[in-house]
């Protein structure tokens, strides 16, 4: 395959903006509620860092059939655009988040008929998209019928990866670079390479990272999260020991992998001894890691700014090459 990974969109694609005026990025938030802003200004500081020589503007949306809290709604009201202004927007990229699920099947969940939309209104705009996790999960179910399957423990921590193809995507990357997971599900490299999908990088343990499909649209997909901050791992860790010790979740959850260092792991450890002998909420309030020391290093930003920068180098590139195109016309036009 082509190391390009960016297709030049078609003459009746939405009209090309000029390389002066800014990159415009819609991001489909779909976390819940706890999570909403904080993903927001973790894919915000991500395109800061990795488009540092551009004048991005990123543009907010969500999906209005989620189930959220009063606070949450409040939220999406007052600080995201409505959907119907992604549907008639033009976008250089989008990304888009996964939601907690709520059903066993992708195909019931309550936005699932916005969610398929979405991914046929992204091929027939020709817009380049991010899909992370969950949506990654969906998108490929609903283009090539590709089911995620349930794993047994959750794959959660910080795991190393190897390149696995020389896709400009993955230009300036190390042969391997560790990137957090955080799933309950996973997607079989055998099928992904079968119905055409590119990977460029795998874990050994993890499975499958990152990986592609061009098609009408250049569509990237992540089943880990390059866009995690440094303590995201942890915070997900403490909800989900929190949902144990209230009783919704039945099994203690386990400690992200190679994630903290030998001194947090035994506190972490050593509270679930505690936390399974006397189970109840009132314990989280000693759960550790309240001190910075517990928030290991930031180990992945580099990679996750250089995959970023990739992509977004990418819409630049593929700008020149319409403007190049409208002008060759233009002259062809005259003459």
């Amino acid at each position: 395959m082509s190391a390009r990974f960016y297709s030049p969109r078609s003459a009746h694609s939405a009209h090309t903006r000029t390389l002066r005026e800014p990159l415009v990025i819609a991001l489909l938030n779909n976390m819940p509620d706890a999570a909403l802003q904080s993903t927001e200004q973790q894919f915000s500081e991500l395109l800061a860092r990795a488009g540092v020589s551009y004048d991005i503007r990123l543009r907010l949306f969500s999906f209005p059939e989620l189930i959220r809290g009063e606070g949450g709604r409040r939220y999406v009201a007052d600080h995201y655009e409505p959907i119907d202004a992604l549907w008639n927007g033009d976008f250089d990229g989008l990304i888009v988040t996964g939601a907690e699920p709520r059903t066993p099947e992708l195909s019931e969940e309550v936005y699932w008929p916005s969610l398929t939309r979405l991914v046929d209104w992204a091929l027939d705009s020709e817009t380049p998209t991010i899909w992370s996790c969950l949506a990654a999960h969906a998108a490929v179910l609903h283009l090539d019928g590709i089911q995620r399957r349930r794993i047994g423990q959750k794959i959660s921590g910080l795991f190393r990866c190897e390149k696995t193809c020389t896709n400009a995507l993955v230009a300036g990357l190390p042969t391997s670079w560790r990137i957090p997971h955080s799933r309950l599900n996973t997607l079989d490299s055998e099928q992904l390479n079968a119905a055409g999908y590119e990977i460029a990088s795998c874990s050994e343990e993890a499975g499958v990272d990152t990986f592609m499909l061009q098609r009408r649209a250049t569509f990237v997909f992540y089943q880990g999260h390059p866009e995690y901050d440094a303590g995201a791992l942890f915070r997900e860790y403490r909800r989900d020991v929190g949902r144990y010790l209230s009783g919704t979740m039945e099994r203690y959850p386990e400690m992200p992998r190679g994630y903290f260092d030998d001194q947090s792991a035994r506190a972490f450890s050593a509270f679930r001894d505690l936390a399974e002998r006397e189970r109840k909420r009132e314990l989280l309030e000693a759960f550790p890691g309240r001190d910075a020391g517990a928030i290991p290093a930031h180990l992945w930003l580099d990679a996750a700014v250089r995959l970023y920068s990739n992509w977004l180098s990418a819409f630049v590139a593929g700008r020149r090459s319409e403007a190049a195109a409208i002008a060759g016309a233009a002259t062809t036009r005259a003459n």
